[in-house]
Parts: C-alpha cells; sequence; structure tokens
C-alpha cells in the first residue's frame, strides 16, 4: 500500500464501524467506543462545528487505513486521534493525516496545538518532533487499564507556520 492510493476525506458516520476495526487493531487496551466516535462527530459539522475527523481511504477497495480527529476549543486545539494500518505504517500517511489536521488547527485558528502519545510510541513521538511538537510534560497512568504515562506534547503555530513557510526569494 502506497500513500498515493489513500485519499483524505471528512469522516461520516458510515466510517465508524471500519474505524473502530481497526482502532481495536491498533489498540486493543484502550480503544475508543462507538459512543465516543458519535459524539466526536456530532461536534464535526455546522457553523459551530469544534471538531475535524478525516479518514484516508483506498479509492480502489474502499478500506479505510488511517484515521484522525482535531478538536478545538477557542485558541488551543488537541489532537484526538491519529491511527494509521500497519501495513501503511512507514508510508506517509501519519504525516498525511498530521498535516491535514493542523490545517484545520489553522482554520479554527488555534494557536497552539496538544497532543497526548504514548510514553513507549517511540515512533508516533518522532513524527510529531518532525512537525515541530515539543514535550511539555506527563500524565501518570493516562491510558488505561494499563497504566501507561503518556507524554504530552505542544506545536506552538505560529513557529510552525514560520518555519513552513516558502521562501520568499528576496535577500
Amino acid at each position: 500500500m502506497s500513500t498515493a492510493t489513500a485519499v483524505l476525506r471528512e469522516m461520516r458516520w458510515w466510517d465508524i464501524a471500519p474505524v473502530l476495526e481497526l482502532e481495536h487493531e491498533l489498540f486493543p487496551d484502550d480503544a475508543w467506543s462507538t459512543g465516543m466516535f458519535w459524539s466526536e462527530l456530532a461536534h464535526a459539522r455546522g457553523p459551530g462545528a469544534t471538531r475535524h475527523y478525516v479518514v484516508a481511504e483506498e479509492p480502489a477497495t474502499g478500506r479505510i487505513v488511517g484515521y484522525a480527529g482535531l478538536a478545538a476549543l477557542g485558541d488551543l486545539s488537541d489532537v484526538q486521534t491519529i491511527a494509521v494500518s500497519r501495513d501503511a505504517w512507514g508510508t506517509g500517511l501519519g504525516a498525511e493525516l498530521l498535516t491535514d489536521l493542523l490545517k484545520a488547527a489553522t482554520a479554527f485558528e488555534c494557536a497552539t496545538v496538544l497532543l497526548e502519545v504514548r510514553v513507549d510510541n517511540a515512533r508516533a513521538q518522532r513524527l510529531y518532533e518532525r512537525f515541530g511538537f515539543e514535550p511539555i510534560g506527563f500524565r501518570r497512568g493516562y491510558y488505561q487499564p494499563g497504566n501507561i504515562d503518556a507524554l504530552v506534547m505542544r506545536l506552538t503555530m505560529q513557529e510552525h507556520a514560520a518555519d513552513n513557510a516558502p521562501e520568499t526569494g528576496t535577500e
């Protein structure tokens, strides 16, 4: 599977079942429930939307190979979830999903993006660091029932925008 074959689109209610399958495969001990996804999607549409959720779908098969979600409140947003099927690891799909969430944070006019990541998930931590996220603390026992700590990371959007600004060509 290459990321070139996966298309990002808005997550809709009919995506919840296949997303849950992937969720349980990737996060068997602390997977989200159906109700959690329904609740998030309830806030993802309309003029008062505070959520942004996308899926990565293989157009030829309709298979969901990744998903991601962001919550915004005022000038602060939080990466709620981001996941990529194991067969798509290393294809750049995680970076595509994170890029989409950061665009949404910009659209929501958020100054800061926060996230929690398992302390034992070095792969995800490296992805977030590449995007400029910095560790700012821990949440002890955040992931249950395994009692796994979360590393809290922060990205200041103004710095991110400056780091990713195109060259102006002027000296």
